[in-house]
């Protein structure tokens, strides 16, 4: 029989066998499991300082056999030495992380990376803007992000081995290295944060809005808890990925960008049969409040992520929650600034909820019953796109995200919510810098662009760079698990320590990755 402090010792220096080192860290971390799903009867349970500093000091304990077994799988890389050199130390600024999630392979070259020197076949018709950061050019669809470059960092050295859409976005969305078999597997970056962090301020700890991702069939709804457990599900607002395929099927040539969509969530709703006062007397009517109730039970996402009917119920009863969901609460001239679009809209929410104080927001604009695959531009007969080139142009593709971005940026620092809340756009990879014979670019794993910036991190700078043609990255290359890393770092979460799975059983944050050093 092994003792305590012979596991812990044997732990630290990579020796002990694995079911040894599972005793030492649900030994240690069992509790966090409790505390993190703990809603008292007087409300939701403030645990957010107690899960960060369990997840911290793990770190303190593993120190040595973190460096020990997490060096030896990159000690082996060209980038080893930087790796070490540029380790983020200390906790991040974030309190919040909104992620800008465009499913479907947002191209680079005319975004943020064009190549005006390469052959027409690659840059091909458009031109480049100068932004306002001097010698850095956008393409000139990004009118608007042109103008507060110097508020954000670009990536442009994102990369990772894959071409395959659900394999990419499953590895964006999680920061692990997955394959096919673990589509479903392993839990969304959201999940970690609200297990961490748990609800706040009556929200769930994860939302997404509206959470579709990538409809079937059959369905490939990638907004996962994996072995996280059920619980740690994101709340969707609407969107239902369970019904039949809705991207197939034929779409107007050209369809208008105005589209000012509902998705203050049904659940939320209240009816005439319960009104808000009624409903706030729950202790003594709640036999009243049956269909209420009802709806939330077949709400289970929402089940899922507040744990509890209480704080399930607590959303339905707080005027404040409620109006969280309800961009009709915001000034014309507000909603004209961002677009009265999807995208525009769901911007809108999303500061919304941050305004709120929910900690992991997902904005997901990719797949739209209206619109087909937005991103995803190889112009297929079957898709009804113009040329990729013109396709930019349009107020529901990259023209009107260039307004829509541009105006969450500036409405979130004049709120002074920027600064405590870390912005990441993400894609699962770029375009392919060979225009096709349809006038589309496919799938490029090997390079893409991403932008970050509020949560503290470092701004107005190109991070990374590609060839002349847009093939390859020339600089350190930023995968899926930097970025992840990134997010924790933000948020002060230590993405070498450990959670624990529905089972018990400790689990790493990450299993690789470090920090986008440049951003701290």
């Amino acid at each position: 029989m092994y003792s305590p402090w012979l596991l812990v010792c044997a732990a630290m220096v990579g020796l002990c066998p694995p079911f040894a080192r599972d005793v030492v860290s649900l030994n240690a971390y069992n509790s966090s499991l409790v505390i993190n799903s703990y809603i008292s009867d007087n409300g939701i349970m403030n645990s957010n300082k107690f899960n960060k500093d369990i997840a911290i000091s793990r770190r303190g304990m593993l120190k040595v056999g973190a460096f020990t077994l997490g060096a030896t799988a990159s000690s082996f890389s060209p980038w080893d030495s930087q790796l070490r050199g540029l380790t983020v130390q200390g906790k991040g600024k974030a309190e919040s992380v909104l992620v800008l999630w465009m499913a479907g392979g947002v191209t680079q070259f005319e975004s943020f990376d064009p190549k005006m020197e390469a052959p027409l076949e690659i840059r091909g018709k458009l031109q480049d803007i100068q932004t306002s950061l001097p010698g850095v050019r956008f393409g000139d669809t990004m009118s608007e992000m042109s103008k507060i470059a110097h508020k954000i960092s670009v990536i442009r050295s994102f990369s990772h081995h894959s071409n395959d859409h659900l394999v990419s976005q499953v590895m964006t969305l999680s920061g692990r290295v997955v394959g096919r078999n673990e589509l479903f597997s392993e839990p969304n970056i959201g999940s970690i944060i609200s297990h961490v962090y748990g609800p706040r301020n009556g929200l769930p700890g994860y939302i997404c809005l509206p959470g579709i991702t990538r409809p079937g069939p059959p369905p490939y709804n990638f907004f996962k808890s994996g072995w996280m457990g059920n619980q740690y599900l994101p709340y969707c607002v609407g969107g239902l990925p369970e019904e039949p395929d809705f991207t197939v099927g034929d779409k107007l040539d050209d369809p208008p960008a105005e589209f000012e969509e509902d998705l203050i969530p049904k659940s939320l709703a209240l009816t005439k049969d319960v009104p808000l006062a009624r409903l706030t007397r729950r202790a003594t009517l709640r036999q009243q409040f049956d269909q209420a109730l009802n709806s939330l039970e077949k709400d289970q996402q929402l089940v899922a992520a507040e744990s509890k009917y209480k704080g399930a119920l607590r959303m339905l009863s707080t005027s404040a929650l409620r109006e969280a969901f309800d961009i009709n609460q915001e000034e014309d001239s507000v909603r004209e600034t961002y677009g009265k679009t999807k995208l525009g809209g769901r911007c809108l929410m999303a500061r919304r909820l941050v305004e709120a104080g929910a900690p992991f927001i997902v904005l997901d604009y990719g797949y739209d019953s209206d619109y087909g695959n937005i991103w995803d531009n190889h112009n297929a007969p079957s898709q009804n796109h113009p040329p990729i080139q013109d396709m930019v142009k349009r107020g529901y593709h990259l023209a009107g995200m260039d307004k829509a971005f541009a105006a969450l940026v500036n409405d979130m620092e004049q709120r002074g919510l920027l600064d405590k809340t870390l912005v990441v756009f993400l894609t699962e990879f770029g375009r392919t810098p060979k225009i096709n014979a349809n006038g589309g670019r496919d799938h490029w794993g090997a390079a893409g662009s991403l932008f970050v910036t509020g949560g503290g991190v470092k701004t107005g700078q190109v991070i990374g760079a590609t060839d002349k043609t847009g093939s390859e990255v020339t600089t350190r290359p930023y995968s899926p698990s930097d970025i992840a890393a990134t997010m924790f770092a933000s948020l002060g979460v230590d993405h070498h320590s450990f959670v624990n799975d529905f089972q018990g059983r400790p689990r790493p944050i990450l299993e690789e990755g470090e920090p986008v050093a440049e951003l701290f």
